[in-house]
Formats: C-alpha cells, sequence, structure tokens
C-alpha cells in the first residue's frame, strides 16, 4: 500500500513580497498580562528562596536575631522625625544588602517601586499649602482672594511649600527604609526559620498557623490559576474581550470554591493527624558568638541612628 503525501505539502513555500503587509502582531490582552505577571510573582518568590540559602552575612546569622533587627529598626525609623536617621538607615539596609550577596538590581526594584506608590505618590498632595501652611516655594495658582468654606481654607495663592516638600521627602524616605528593612529579612530567612522564630519570641500560634497555611495556599492556587489559563489558552484560537472577561469571572468563582474545599479537607487531614492548634518545631539552637556579635553591631548602629 503506498502513501502518497498531499501536493501542498510537496510545493515550495511561497516567497514573502516586500510589498506585502507584515502580519499583525498579537496585543497581549489584560488576562495574559495578569498571567505573565502571575508567572513573574512566582518565579520572584523561588528566586527569594534561594537567596535565602546563599552563603552570606544575614544568611548565617540566626533567625531570632534578625527578626529583632527588624522590629528594632521599623520602630526607629518610624519614630524619627528628620531625613538624616532614614537616610542612615536606608545607607545600612544598601551595605547589609551588599554583604549578603543579593541581586541589587532586583532587590532594589521592588523597594522602589513599592516606596514610590506608597510613600511619594500617597503623601505628594501634602507638599500643598492646602494641607500643610508654610512658605511657598513653586505658586501654582492665584487666586483673587483667600476662600473659607466648610471648615477649609483656601489660601489666594496655592502652590507648593517648603514644609511640604520636607513632609514628603521625610514620608517617602521613612517608608523606603522601612520596605528595604522588610525586604531585606525576608530575602535572606527561609520561611521555616521566620516562623519557628516568631515562635522563639512567643508570637501567639493561631497567627503563625494562619501565616504558613495562607503563604503555602497562595502559591498552590497561584500555580493553580496559572496552569488553568495556559491550559484555555492551547484550546482556543482567538479569544474576544468579552469572552476573556468572562472566562476571568468564572475561574474566580471556580477558585473560591477549590480554595474552600481545599481547606476543608486539609483541616480534616491535619485533625486526623492529631492536630490540635498547637505549631510544634525543633527547639531553637543555641545562639552562636557570631550572632551575639551581629546583635551588638546593630544595636550599635540602631543606637547611633538614634542620637543623630
Amino acid at each position: 500500500m503506498n502513501a502518497e503525501l498531499p501536493p501542498f505539502l510537496l510545493a515550495p513555500p511561497l516567497p514573502h513580497s516586500p510589498l506585502s503587509p507584515a502580519p499583525a502582531l498579537r496585543r497581549s490582552t489584560f488576562v495574559d498580562q495578569g498571567m505573565q505577571h502571575l508567572g513573574e510573582f512566582l518565579r520572584t518568590t523561588h528566586l527569594q528562596w534561594e537567596m535565602a540559602r546563599r552563603d552570606g552575612l544575614l544568611q548565617r546569622l540566626d533567625a531570632r536575631v534578625k527578626v529583632l533587627f527588624l522590629v528594632f529598626f521599623v520602630v526607629l525609623v518610624s519614630l524619627k522625625k528628620t531625613l538624616a536617621p532614614e537616610l542612615g538607615v536606608s545607607g545600612l539596609v544598601l551595605i547589609l544588602a551588599v554583604l549578603s550577596r543579593l541581586n541589587l538590581v532586583a532587590f532594589y526594584q521592588r523597594v522602589l517601586a513599592l516606596a514610590f506608590f506608597f510613600g511619594f505618590l500617597l503623601s505628594l498632595p501634602a507638599c500643598l499649602n492646602l494641607f500643610i501652611p508654610g512658605t511657598v516655594v513653586v505658586p501654582l495658582l492665584h487666586l483673587a482672594k483667600g476662600y473659607a468654606r466648610w471648615g477649609y481654607y483656601l489660601p489666594p495663592v496655592l502652590g507648593v511649600t517648603r514644609e511640604g516638600l520636607h513632609t514628603v521627602a521625610l514620608l517617602t524616605a521613612r517608608v523606603t527604609a522601612s520596605i528595604g528593612l522588610s525586604l531585606l529579612v525576608i530575602h535572606t530567612t527561609p520561611l521555616a526559620e521566620f516562623l519557628k522564630a516568631l515562635k522563639a519570641l512567643r508570637v501567639p500560634a493561631p497567627f503563625l498557623m494562619v501565616m504558613a497555611l495562607s503563604l503555602k495556599f497562595i502559591f498552590v492556587f497561584v500555580r493553580t490559576l496559572e496552569e488553568m489559563y495556559l491550559a484555555q489558552k492551547s484550546r482556543t484560537v482567538a479569544v474576544s474581550a468579552a469572552q476573556g472577561r468572562v472566562w476571568v469571572a468564572g475561574r474566580m468563582a471556580f477558585l473560591f470554591r477549590k480554595t474552600q474545599y481545599r481547606y476543608e479537607e486539609v483541616f480534616k487531614a491535619m485533625v486526623a493527624r492529631g492536630f490540635a492548634g498547637e505549631i510544634t518545631s525543633y527547639a531553637p539552637r543555641q545562639l552562636r558568638p557570631m550572632d551575639w556579635l551581629a546583635g551588638t553591631v546593630l544595636l550599635g548602629a540602631g543606637l547611633l541612628v538614634w542620637v543623630v
């Protein structure tokens, strides 16, 4: 029995004419971009766990020392009201990130992006004399006279004040230092060690259980959502924007039901294995001389920042 190939498979490919229009590039939809961000979230989190295992300065320290360092410096940053201490803490974060062998580009991309939104943009209106009176350095709008309505005073000259700029700079520096401290500890401490340190510091067990299970299930369901979208995309040729919105709404409802079912099953499995509401872990090891030395140096740095 002879098998013959159809003629269109044997025909040579047609040459591409330079006058023919190039095929239009398919624009990525909102769903595509969302899935890309979810995938980037998973890759970044996996990279963070890999960096927590590197042979750096903070990776060698006990997790209890790093948690106390985080709490102490975050409180210190919140209490100071001048720019010098905030910038000093940010400089300390940079030095520790270098000594911990972190990827500075990826690390500061996250720090600066969060600080720009939660620090700069949210505090930007404070630079106007509508909210903080002071010396106008950049006038924006001139009125015939001032107006007082419903307890608010609208000055005749609206603009940016020197005191408002100082407030915006202070809040931005404070948020930047706080986010840098938090991400520095997160990027150098595995999750199990972090939870063990919180338990050793007498953090309530229900809080630790909710935190551990939430972090685990976030990654599980993000991966599930990404796999569902790839499966749906591989079975369709083209999806309109309306069909994409319908699919997103349906997947949200499905994930809600799946999450509820998974939580119930996990809880039943935990109870069947003897779970009684208490997280058990290995006894924390004794602090080494290096931990005591690093804790003393960080405490001295914090006191130095306090007196500045």
